[in-house]
């Protein structure tokens, strides 16, 4: 089969599509054939050399596919070759075949195309074990996600508004986005270059991926017993955490990720994602945002238009 391997770190040109060997599925995995695979900003990070994949994934990128299952492991039940799926992964998605442990599978939702699907698992999953598990995001109450138009973002807002959030505000660069936000069910979008999101506040929960950059301005902007949930570090790894702003407020931080988790627990927030969200995925209450579509083979360019930030919702490579 083909994939895209990164022959150094670099740029995006060090992406290449070239022949590699087929994945051979180990006793309860699957192999799915690509149809498509999103894009995300770990992928970025790993091409750049500083996000290797956990021991035991494929070397190339991708944590989100969609396609349909092509071979079944031994002791693998509940899936048929031939079934549309998509999936998370620990990595490989930049490929025409990748194998994944079953329990990270999940069925293409009614109403939603095999193409647009792969723009779920990685975002869904965040979201739902983020803002919804560790934060305990309530009905009533407000809610802050930084970068709102990108598929983190776009989810995230559809999501609060859909399991009935109170006030819903989110963090964009410019008045395009702040417009495809507003349509989502944001009540505010907030330019973050003329405008600091604080003066909004207070918020129950934020949700962040910007990291030390944001850190003294997220814990200003909790409400009191508020939660905020850090999932990147786009602004930087180390910051100064002000723990008087979080004893006076009776606040909370929480540092999570996704990818280096166990199979078990990734299986778990796969389950839960399921469970929660595919019935309003199902029932048209929440829809996978896609920007565009690259072809597989054109994913140097993929990477140059997410570096860019110019896009609203997920950026898919279809094979």
């Amino acid at each position: 089969m083909r994939a895209i391997v990164i022959r150094e770190p670099g740029d995006a040109d060090v992406l290449e599509w070239t022949q590699v060997p087929d994945p051979e599925p180990q006793p309860g995995e699957v192999v799915v054939a690509v149809a498509a695979a999103g894009v995300n900003r770990a992928d970025v990070l790993q091409r750049q050399g500083f996000y290797p994949p956990p021991p035991g994934a494929p070397d190339y990128p991708g944590l989100e596919v969609s396609g349909t299952v092509a071979a079944l492991g031994p002791g693998v039940t509940g899936w048929t070759v031939g079934d549309p799926v998509c999936a998370l992964l620990a990595g490989g998605g930049y490929a025409e075949k990748v194998a994944v442990p079953a329990g990270q599978l999940l069925p293409v939702p009614k109403n939603v195309d095999l193409i647009a699907a792969a723009a779920l698992p990685e975002v869904v999953c965040t979201v739902w074990s983020n803002v919804f598990e560790v934060a305990g995001l309530k009905e009533g109450e407000s809610f802050l996600v930084h970068g709102g138009g990108s598929g983190i973002g776009t989810m995230a807002i559809q999501l609060a508004r859909a399991t009935g959030a109170g006030r819903i505000a989110c963090t964009v660069g410019g008045e395009r986005k702040a417009e495809a936000c507003r349509d989502l069910g944001a009540d505010v979008a907030i330019n973050y270059r003329t405008d600091d999101f604080v003066a909004h506040g207070p918020f129950d929960v934020i949700l962040d991926n910007m990291g030390a950059a944001y850190l003294p301005r997220n814990v200003a902007a909790l409400a009191t017993g508020g939660r905020l949930v850090v999932i990147g570090m786009q602004g930087g790894m180390k910051g100064e955490l002000d723990l008087g702003a979080l004893l006076s407020r009776r606040a909370s931080v929480h540092a999570t990720g996704l990818r280096a988790r166990p199979v078990a627990e990734k299986a778990a927030v796969v389950a839960a994602a399921g469970e929660h969200v595919w019935p309003l995925l199902e029932e048209g209450k929440v829809r996978p945002v896609v920007d565009r579509t690259v072809r597989m083979e054109e994913a140097p360019l993929a990477h140059r238009l997410l570096e860019e930030s110019g896009h609203v919702g997920k950026i898919l490579l279809v094979v």
